[in-house]
Parts: structure tokens; C-alpha cells; sequence
């Protein structure tokens, strides 16, 4: 629910959004990050009657018989829990579907053992902590994901799951809902090519996979060795959360170093020519005589 300690205004907006569900029934639960303090919000707030808050650290059973469903699940009272509160738990049996809901999936989070899980009998298993949408078993174990992007490394579609249990036979399917994304974009540079040119192809490469998303862009590739783009005034339509100059200098190694035998900048092609150029020592070459040349003109 949150990536965070909830305050109560917010539950209270969040349970006023939950009263405008007129057919659902809600059932959550506390995960590492908003986990149940002794004094967390969770404990006392009076929730709608259709949405269930787990408060148990251990195993919890919420029964909805009108719709002839019971969900599983239990809350963090801490950031870590390396145990299994799942293990041995079966599926009761008490209602037609019934549904395992489990935070977790790495070792300091509840591990996820599939196989283990599979055991238990239940209809569905619908896991939450990881951000990213992932099918674990077809039709029986997914993690839905955020339904919005968290930050910039959370890239991929996001949204929700939407599934139906029938005659104990589960159908899920992924459905994306997210209004924008996280893109990471590389821009390749042309040696001649000026900054307003570099603009232009960021500005059309962001037009064509969406305004509305944001975007972590890296330029390649050569520039003219007395060009510096600036990297502020690419941003056009102010998404860019990252945007990084991996260029480097166009030089004519070989007429530098003739023209500077014996000196300290054609001694320092001497040395480093030769490497590829995706090498240390190449790029430490064109740094090298990027400064040097520099020096010389101031």
C-alpha cells in the first residue's frame, strides 16, 4: 500500500477512494516498508466494512462467504523477516476459492520457495514486494507488481492482475494501467554533429516512444573535439530524470602525435594508441589530450 509509514490523513484518503467501490471486497495486508509499529495507524483505523486489514504477524484468515472466497496472509512488524509464516499453512477449504496473499520474495523478505507453496492447495497465490509484473507459475502465482513506477530503474509496463477462479481453475491476466513510464533511452552522436542537432534527435526519439513518460537518456558515440553539449538545455519537454555524456572527442591521433614528437602530449599517444575504443586506456587517451590541448589554447 505504501512505501512508507502511512500518516492518518492518508488512510483516510485512501479509505474514502476504497468507499467508492460499490462490488469489492478489499483485503491487505503490511509489507517492509509501511510494517505494523506499535504505534502504526494500521492497528486503530476504523476501515470501510468491505476492506480487511490483516494485523497478524503470524497467519491470518479473512472469510468472504457472500462471494464464496477467503484470503490468507499476514502483516510485517518489522523492515525484515526471514521466515516463512506460509509454511504449513494449507488452504482450508472453508470457501469454493481461496487465495494465498504473501509480501515477500528475496532472503530478507520472506522467501518465495514455489514448489514448497504449490503444496499448500490454494487457488491462487498473489505475491507483492518486487515491483515488476512477474508470471512465477501460469495461472497460479504472479506478482502483480506497482501499479505505477517507483523511480527511474523501474522500467517495464506496470499495472494490475486481473484473474477469475472458477470451478477451482484459476485464469489471471496482466493488465497495464500505468499513465506513464520509466525509458531508458541511448542516443548515438554524430562527430560533426552540433548541439542543437543532439537536441532535435533527443527531442524526436522522446516524441516517439511518448511525452508523457520520463526518461534516463546516455549520448554516445564522437563529437568534435571543441564542442561541449549542454545537457541542460536538452531537456524539452522536462522528463529527462537522467541525462549523461558518455562522448568522446573526435581527434586525429596520428596528426597530433607527428605534430608533437618528442612533448608530453605526442609521448601520451605514443603510449596509449592502439587500444580499442571501448578500452580504459583509450578513453583515458582522448581525456588526456582533451586536457592537454585545452591547456595549450588557454
Amino acid at each position: 500500500m505504501f512505501h512508507r509509514q502511512p500518516l492518518l490523513r492518508e488512510l483516510k484518503e485512501v479509505n474514502g477512494l476504497f468507499l467508492r467501490l460499490s462490488k469489492t471486497q478489499v483485503v491487505l495486508c503490511a509489507g517492509n516498508h509501511d510494517y505494523l509499529k506499535k504505534d502504526s495507524y494500521y492497528r486503530t483505523f476504523p476501515w470501510a466494512k468491505h476492506v480487511h486489514m490483516i494485523l497478524s504477524n503470524d497467519w491470518e484468515s479473512v472469510e468472504l462467504p457472500e462471494i464464496g472466497a477467503a484470503v490468507y496472509s499476514f502483516s510485517y512488524e518489522s523492515r525484515e523477516r526471514e521466515d516463512r509464516p506460509y509454511a504449513g499453512k494449507k488452504a482450508r477449504g472453508k470457501q469454493p476459492a481461496e487465495i494465498l496473499m504473501i509480501h515477500g520474495g528475496d532472503e530478507r523478505h520472506v522467501p518465495v520457495k514455489k514448489e514448497e507453496i504449490l503444496q499448500l492447495g490454494y487457488d491462487y497465490v498473489a505475491l507483492g514486494h518486487i515491483h515488476k509484473p512477474q508470471n512465477i507459475v501460469p495461472g497460479k502465482m504472479a506478482y502483480c507488481g506497482a501499479l505505477e513506477p517507483v523511480d527511474k530503474n523501474d522500467m517495464g509496463k506496470h499495472g494490475y492482475i486481473y484473474g477469475e477462479i472458477k470451478d477451482k481453475k484459476c485464469r489471471i491476466k496482466f493488465v497495464p494501467s500505468a499513465v506513464r513510464e520509466y525509458i531508458h533511452a541511448e542516443v548515438l552522436a554524430a562527430e560533426n554533429m552540433s548541439g542543437s542537432e543532439l537536441k532535435e534527435k533527443i527531442k524526436k526519439l522522446i516524441e516517439e516512444k511518448g511525452i508523457e513518460n520520463i526518461y534516463k537518456i546516455l549520448i554516445t558515440g564522437f563529437r568534435s573535439s571543441d564542442i561541449l553539449f549542454d545537457l541542460e538545455a536538452m531537456d524539452v519537454y522536462g522528463n529527462i530524470v537522467e541525462l549523461l555524456d558518455d562522448t568522446k572527442p573526435s581527434f586525429n591521433f596520428e596528426k597530433i602525435k607527428m605534430q608533437n614528437k618528442g612533448n608530453i602530449l605526442g609521448e601520451l599517444i605514443e603510449q596509449l594508441e592502439g587500444y580499442g575504443e571501448e578500452s580504459p586506456q583509450y578513453r583515458a587517451m582522448c581525456e588526456g589530450v582533451q586536457a592537454l590541448m585545452e591547456t595549450r589554447r588557454d
